[in-house]
């Protein structure tokens, strides 16, 4: 009708987060207090199924006395909504023979007025329960059990886009002969809930709720870019851009326009002023990948801009400023490029005023492979139509005795390659293109030949680089890619050897 107000919606509140790195428990809150206030009710709670246990628990909740509630399915109105999977109002609630009266009694909370209604994903699972308490009017009416539904509709949609659906979803018929891995969750859109990663976490938390410069460490494919966002989606410049800008795909030459702009008519071509990425992430976050790859002539202007926050643009002559939060990653050993002059060292301490680690995908351990291999299967089982696919227990030993140098990024492709071959409904051990067992290149200790002789790091790497150039050819671009890394990278490199 013309002039009623736009009622309230769940995807329009939390839809912008689904595709970033967002706390899962903020985003679970932000939803529970928007259906809440939407129907006037006094609290809400989200239980979430936990499908190993056949309970429910509490996950986003008004509910300051309690940490955590935990159902058996069936027990209490949430436990009968996931049995049944039957919404609810219940004007008398604490008259119902199915209320589980001892929340109350815990809590000294009054229940009174209830409305109470499944989360479904697209199959028809439940995979949660929404339940709110005390119509601030005094009971819910059906106009309201009809709206909170809808509502509901809406966030279990908003959670099957999230990484947290693969654990909170029952098991398919494809999945049953998956080792139960324990629920947990941190953030969206990364997978793992290991020792090393919980570190990683705790980290995370901690750089999100300041402005400190951070440097994130780890090789290649360890996931450093998915945590310089959480580090930013988490913080208060969430709502700020978030500008990332790689070292090894500029080259040098055009590295100080591409981060600080450049005026109109600074060099032949010029014909309008350039904004660069420094000034582009003002209010939020520039995220600097790969910092080692940062020619040396450029390091004291960056130096500068994170001191500062100063810049001048390329041909100009004005001081410019940027409130930006400086984010840098690298796998290269900062330490010894400050040792062999190749990297500043006053820069080096300005960057590393917060350092995370990032562990190898091998020192994460079996669950966290297991639960990555899941996640990627999931993903691209649907991308390529193959719903009913999954793995053999054979390829399950398989993903968890290989040692993936090529870390989180290896995992990935080599989980969508074995979708897109194989042509039944399970992925055999074969579809994985890996190396034969025992055979992954990997240095085994006790194993060393009696003429082995330790160097340097960086003696070692320019001998595999100038091999492998030399085995394929001499064709440069191919030997980045193998090597995973920047053709403009192994130019600077081959030029550090002498070899032009």
């Amino acid at each position: 009708m013309k002039g009623d107000p736009v009622k309230p919606s769940v995807l329009l509140a939390v839809g912008a987060l689904l595709q970033r790195e967002v706390d899962l428990d903020e985003l679970l809150d932000k939803i529970v207090h928007r259906i809440a206030e939407a129907v006037s009710a006094d609290r809400g709670t989200i239980y979430l199924v936990d499908p190993e246990a056949g309970e429910l628990f509490s996950r986003a909740a008004h509910l300051p006395e309690l940490k955590q509630i935990r159902l058996k399915i069936g027990q209490g109105i949430a436990g009968t909504v996931a049995a049944t999977g039957i919404s609810m109002n219940l004007p008398a609630a604490d008259a119902d023979r199915r209320f589980f009266k001892e929340i109350d009694k815990q809590t000294g909370y009054r229940t009174r007025s209830m409305l109470a209604a499944p989360l479904r994903d697209r199959e028809g699972n439940v995979i949660g329960v929404v339940q709110v308490l005390n119509a601030l009017k005094g009971s819910f009416s059906d106009a309201d059990e009809e709206y909170f539904k809808r509502l509901c509709a809406e966030a279990a949609l908003a959670i099957e886009n999230t990484s947290l659906y693969l654990q909170v979803r029952p098991r398919a018929r494809r999945d049953r002969g998956a080792p139960a891995l324990p629920l947990r969750y941190r953030y969206n859109k990364i997978v793992g809930e290991s020792e090393a990663m919980q570190r990683v976490y705790e980290l995370t938390r901690k750089a999100a709720a300041t402005s400190a410069t951070v440097l994130l460490r780890g090789e290649s494919g360890t996931g450093k870019e998915v945590i310089a966002r959480a580090i930013h989606y988490n913080s208060a410049r969430r709502d700020g851009p978030f500008v990332k800008v790689d070292c090894t795909t500029i080259p040098a030459t055009l590295m100080e326009n591409e981060l600080f702009g450049h005026e109109r008519g600074a060099y032949t071509g010029a014909e309008a002023r350039s904004v660069g990425k420094c000034e582009a992430a003002s209010g939020g976050t520039l995220f600097i990948d790969e910092l080692g790859e940062l020619p040396i002539e450029l390091q004291a202007k960056l130096l500068r801009f994170i001191q500062d926050r100063e810049f001048e643009r390329v041909g100009g002559t004005r001081t410019h400023t940027a409130d930006v939060r400086v984010v840098a990653a690298t796998h290269r050993d900062l330490e010894a490029m400050v040792g062999r002059g190749q990297f500043r060292e006053d820069l080096y301490y300005r960057v590393k005023v917060v350092q995370i680690p990032l562990p190898t995908l091998h020192e994460r351990g079996d669950e966290d492979i297991l639960r990555l291999a899941e996640h990627f299967l999931d993903a691209y089982r649907r991308k390529h139509g193959k719903p009913e696919l999954g793995f053999q227990q054979q390829t399950r030993a398989r993903l968890v005795q290989h040692r993936w140098p090529g870390n989180i990024r290896e995992l990935e492709h080599c989980v969508e390659s074995a979708v897109v071959l194989c042509e039944g409904n399970e992925i055999e051990s074969d579809h994985l293109s890996l190396p034969p067992a025992g055979r992954t290149g990997a240095p085994v200790a006790d194993a060393a030949p009696a003429s082995f002789r330790p160097r340097p790091l960086a003696d070692i790497e320019r001998e595999h680089i100038l091999r492998t150039l030399k085995h394929l050819g001499g064709n440069r671009s191919k030997a980045a890619e193998v090597l995973a890394i920047g053709r403009n990278t192994l130019i600077r490199k081959l030029k550090e050897y002498g070899e032009h």
